[in-house]
């Protein structure tokens, strides 16, 4: 079964969901009885909260943070929670709900490491009376809720981006795929995504569904590439994360490549953003996380407390295990030199100092990003 087949919910009104987060269904009052049926905003509910890795910078700078901000605001601060990272270890992850299911968290949200290994651990969590919501990852097992972005259009935009770039140029060479790892259902959407717009307008030279996502195991694939297919017969080169594009890019360099063909990416990462401004980089996929966390906080919250989420999601999405996951899903941008500003530095992900280094100032100035 595929594990990103789409349906809209029937309530269209949730899909505002992404811009404003309110709990449907509870008390308005600041005050709550500290037990289930009581005021979701005065609860104080305990989170527990596990990310998969620390290697990509989103988790620790945005979705932590943003996830903590969210669930305080809908308790009026009586919300506690319980964080653990796995870094890139499905045994620890496994482990780490154990651990929540001990400290009797009232709700979980996972970013699965392996979201086919995570489904033992999420039935573990369902017998323990605990609601689990997949968070940016599709996980398998009886989940109860699913935010994460649109997978497979955020493919779409990158391979969009990357025939945009190459012009006449795609069809006189051979692109390389660098994908993503392949116990990441996500990376599945972005590669078929990829392929929708790629088959039949340019050659695959080489392709690769890249370990962990790493950055150095993509430098491995990318310089494999290179010695295969030759380095003046690249065009271009789709990567489907922003780490992974930094790993190619050095490859990329080491064998003397110049100029540089173009590169996409994803998550907006400042070393991303900045090799933008440079132009060693072509693009990223921006991806706003404060949506998608406030989604999974709020039907973290509810559920917590035993109220409904069926107002909040905008998709049903199946899983390999389950049918019509009640999801939020998030669209994508396309991040280039001509709309730094308006993406990440208008919405405080990075700021102008944070960008432009001493390096980069001719480049920022070059683009208006002064």
């Amino acid at each position: 079964m595929n594990t990103h087949i789409c349906r809209r919910a029937a309530v269209a009104a949730a899909a505002s969901v992404a811009l404003a987060v309110s709990l449907t269904a509870c008390g308005d009052s600041d005050e709550g009885d500290g037990r289930p049926g009581g005021s979701a905003k005065g609860y104080a509910v305990k989170i527990g909260l596990l990310l998969p890795e620390n290697q990509t910078a989103r988790y620790e700078k945005f979705d932590k943070p943003l996830i903590e901000k969210e669930v305080a605001k809908l308790t009026r601060g009586r919300g506690e929670v319980v964080y653990a990272n796995a870094k890139q270890n499905a045994a620890t992850q496994s482990a780490q709900v154990d651990a929540m299911i001990t400290n009797k968290v009232n709700a979980l949200i996972i970013d699965a490491v392996d979201s086919k290994a995570i489904a033992e651990s999420v039935k573990k969590a369902k017998a323990a009376g605990i609601p689990v919501i997949a968070y940016d990852r599709l996980a398998e097992g009886p989940i109860d809720a699913y935010t994460s972005f649109d997978n497979e259009d955020v493919g779409r935009v990158q391979g969009k981006a990357l025939l945009d770039a190459l012009g006449d140029k795609a069809k006189d060479g051979q692109i390389v795929m660098m994908n993503g790892s392949v116990t990441d259902p996500n990376a599945k959407g972005f590669k078929t995504g990829a392929h929708s717009v790629l088959d039949g307008k340019v050659t695959v030279g080489r392709e690769y569904d890249t370990v962990e996502w790493k950055p150095e195991n993509a430098h491995t694939n990318m310089t494999a590439a290179l010695t295969a297919l030759g380095k003046g017969k690249i065009v271009g080169v789709y990567s489907a994360n922003d780490g992974m594009a930094g790993g190619i890019i050095t490859a990329l360099k080491a064998a003397g490549v110049s100029p540089l063909p173009p590169v996409t990416g994803q998550d907006a990462e400042l070393a991303a953003v900045q090799r933008i401004v440079a132009g060693e980089q072509f693009m990223t996929v921006y991806k706003r996380y404060a949506p998608e966390a406030a989604a999974a906080a709020e039907m973290a919250v509810n559920l917590a407390v035993g109220e409904k989420i069926d107002g909040i999601v905008n998709q049903l999405v199946d899983s390999p295990t389950s049918r019509d996951v009640r999801s939020v899903l998030v669209p994508g941008t396309a991040l280039t030199r001509d709309n730094v500003r308006s993406t990440v530095v208008v919405d405080g992900v990075w700021t102008v100092s944070e960008i432009c280094t001493e390096k980069l100032r001719a480049a920022c100035a070059e683009i208006g990003l002064t």
